[in-house]
């Protein structure tokens, strides 16, 4: 009769078939990791949500959601993080960022590797004038930093539903950041396009595409009387494309 004993070989054989059924079964059981919407990945990856940068800016406008203004209750700034936090992790906070980026020439304090400006000039698209900066508790005002979109603007349209994390993305890009006249920019307060446009006409169509480009890529929707202001401003430049970060 033969023997009903394995040798050590088939009980190690049979070892590792149960091993990888465990493993298999252990696998299967586990809960898959969530990734984040489209809208989420593109705020915190410096993606865009909608139209890449260079489409058509009026193309892009007739694909935002078109909805009612949603109350401003639990509004607060520091939803949307650290005021001029240094997102992009460049050693510079974003406020210098944008002045070096939009003054031509800038002047940068020595020993600070270009991280604080400390003068340049100002061709400002808000007004068509051209502004002298001199850092100073008495004259930085004169060269603001402008959200395209204010806060509280996007938060009434969509930036409640962002994480902080997107928030603070959005509070702190540089394509919904511009230096511009101060007074101007204090004037323009939290308004949208339906209320506010720069006085300079010649810019209107580049501030269109902005605001557009700034709620494709964070998903934030427009009101209806928003839209139409944005599509007669994009209808008398219909070549008007999306700017990128990088462009004042």
């Amino acid at each position: 009769m033969p023997s009903r004993r394995l040798s050590r070989n088939g009980f190690t054989r049979m070892g590792l078939v149960l091993v990888s059924a465990m493993s298999v079964a252990l696998l299967g059981a586990c809960t898959p990791v969530e990734t984040p919407s489209v809208p989420e990945t593109a705020a915190v990856l410096g993606g865009s949500a909608g139209q890449p940068n260079g489409g058509s800016a009026a193309a892009a406008l007739a694909r935002l959601a078109v909805k009612g203004r949603a109350p401003k209750t639990g509004y607060e700034r520091a939803l949307f993080g650290q005021a001029w936090a240094d997102v992009d992790r460049n050693g510079c906070d974003t406020r210098n960022d944008v002045l070096r980026r939009d003054l031509t020439p800038s002047v940068a304090k020595a020993g600070t590797h270009g991280c604080i400006i400390l003068s340049g000039t100002l061709h400002d698209p808000y007004t068509g004038t051209t502004i002298a900066f001199v850092r100073g508790s008495a004259t930085s005002g004169t060269v603001q930093i402008d959200h395209v979109v204010p806060l509280s603007d996007a938060w009434q349209k969509g930036a409640q539903q962002l994480s902080a994390t997107s928030r603070t993305a959005l509070a702190n890009d540089l394509l919904n950041l511009l230096a511009v006249d101060g007074p101007t920019n204090q004037r323009k307060s939290d308004s949208d396009a339906a209320s506010w446009l720069p006085p300079s006409k010649p810019y209107r169509c580049s501030y269109a595409a902005r605001q557009v480009a700034v709620k494709a890529k964070y998903g934030l929707w427009v009101t209806a009387a928003e839209r139409d202001a944005l599509a007669r401003i994009l209808a008398t430049c219909p070549s008007q494309t999306l700017p990128s970060a990088t462009s004042p």
